[in-house]
């Protein structure tokens, strides 16, 4: 349905247009910046002046908190956004990263101008080596696919280094993240599927059979996309090994197992972690983020460039002498405002917070699981980890999808879950309540999911027609990824 259809136009304009010409909110101060010594050429001067928005400044705050209030957030709703781990950001982590000695710092201050900045990425570092069992991290990469790639190319450098060029291709499990494959290409290798089996787990003898010398390794999500332990993850890093090949943990679900499980210990070679998921930063809307990764001793060597490192005297140092680095992921060092509130997070809670953290996420999971499971159909109905995965396929054959699911949640003040992800699901619906939701919001989210199934019996326009109550309603989502409108106003007003 268009907008024209739903004549939500002229509303939208009355919502969002409110410039006025001749109105103004501020008085700027008269020009003080000389001109140029070199003339402008004509062709790059402006013809007219900016078309920017003319009201008070009234209306100016009115319009901005009107529309924080229709914000979905964590802060204002329920937020069981599969894969993504969207959980209560403690504010404690705000406060910290917003240190004027923290949020001030230039980022081409000298290091020996630094060294508190330096202390907390060394110490978080070695919090990661300890949680992970991998000695060797950097926390240079910004994000979660932007770690994945660093590993790639590592594993890439790690072959050339033993001239095993050869190995070109890249196992990775249908249940593995959607990036997997996408960062696998761009490091340069060819990524081939590997199915799972009937229990959700890695279907071994298709592994197996695809083990040769031309396999440089695996990416594994562990957790992976079901939400389900890979049982024989141990049994797959030997036949990985023996093979020649390394292992690399896509390690976004670590917040089931932040504390209890090392990756190390079970064969893996080196790994990602999204601090924006399992060390609480908030996320969305392109950023912020962190993807630090943690690689064996084998592989420290080829971490990017600089690794900071601990001298003698106690001070610390950005190490840019490293031979077989893949060099660096990025202009500067990480996203300091990311370390920080993980930084934060994790001393706040300690060892026994964290496992208290990722135990009672998967005690949530498995409550709604249960619940939910007398209701709608759980593909994979076992022990899950801290996220499981509906299939809504009954409720599509009375012509309601997990779309319209998903939308008619946002009239109960409710974020959509994950939907059609993992991609062996049909109509797939992927939940991850997190650790910080309590008792009376997971029945609350249950009780209206029963609600919408019984309504998609008896009125499923109630679905088909949501969201109802937002200021717009149903888009034409094909229209506006297909045909987008990229600036405002329009180039011809």
């Amino acid at each position: 349905m268009t907008l024209e259809k739903t004549g939500l136009i002229a509303d939208s304009q009355v919502i969002f247009e409110k410039s006025r010409k001749g109105r103004q909110a501020i008085f700027p101060p008269a020009r003080t910046v000389p001109d140029p010594l070199v003339p402008i050429p004509e062709q790059h001067l402006r013809k007219k002046p900016a078309s920017l928005p003319e009201l008070g400044q009234p209306d100016i705050v009115r319009h901005y908190t009107n529309l924080s209030r229709k914000n979905f957030c964590v802060d204002t709703v329920f937020y069981p956004l599969g894969s993504c781990t969207m959980k209560h950001n403690p504010k404690i982590n705000e406060i910290t990263a917003t240190m004027p000695e923290f949020a001030s710092l230039h980022p081409f201050l000298h290091q020996s101008a630094a060294q508190g900045m330096l202390q907390i990425y060394y110490e978080l570092s070695r919090i990661i080596a300890e949680l992970t069992g991998l000695p060797g991290v950097s926390l240079e990469p910004s994000a979660g696919a932007h770690g994945e790639l660093a590993s790639m190319l590592i594993i890439k450098a790690w072959f050339a280094f033993r001239h095993e060029e050869n190995r070109r291709i890249i196992l990775i499990p249908d249940t593995a993240h959607g990036t997997n494959p996408a960062s696998a290409h761009y490091a340069g290798f060819v990524p081939k599927q590997i199915p799972s089996g009937p229990d959700g787990n890695i279907d071994m003898e298709v592994l197996s059979s695809q083990l040769d010398e031309s396999v440089a390794g695996i990416m594994i999500t562990n957790p992976n996309t079901l939400g389900l332990f890979e049982k024989r993850i141990r049994e797959i890093s030997e036949r990985i090994h023996a093979h020649g090949g390394l292992v690399y943990l896509d390690g976004a679900n670590f917040n089931a197992i932040m504390g209890i499980v090392r990756p190390g210990d079970f064969g893996t070679d080196l790994m990602h972690l999204n601090l924006h998921k399992t060390f609480s930063t908030p996320h969305g809307g392109g950023g912020p983020g962190a993807g630090p990764i943690a690689v064996t001793q084998a592989l420290e060597p080829f971490l990017p460039k600089p690794v900071i490192v601990k001298k003698e005297d106690g001070s610390y140092m950005l190490d840019e002498d490293r031979p077989r680095s893949i060099g660096r992921m990025k202009a500067f060092f990480g996203n300091l405002s990311v370390v920080i509130r993980a930084y934060t997070y994790v001393r706040s809670l300690g060892l026994s917070g964290l496992q208290e953290s990722a135990r009672t996420a998967v005690l949530n999971a498995n409550y709604l699981r249960h619940r939910l499971g007398k209701t709608f159909d759980v593909p994979y109905d076992h022990h899950c980890m801290h996220e499981f995965v509906l299939s809504l396929r009954d409720q599509k054959k009375r012509g309601v999808k997990a779309l319209d699911f998903a939308k008619a949640l946002i009239d109960y003040s409710i974020h959509p879950p994950t939907i059609y992800f993992p991609l062996i699901v049909p109509e797939a619906m992927m939940i991850e309540p997190t650790e910080t939701e309590s008792r009376e919001t997971l029945d609350h989210f249950a009780a209206i999911m029963e609600e919408l199934d019984r309504k998609s019996m008896t009125e499923p326009d109630k679905l088909l027609n949501a969201p109802e109550t937002t200021p717009v309603c149903r888009l034409d989502e094909l229209s506006a990824a297909r045909t987008p409108i990229l600036s405002w106003p329009k180039e011809d007003e």
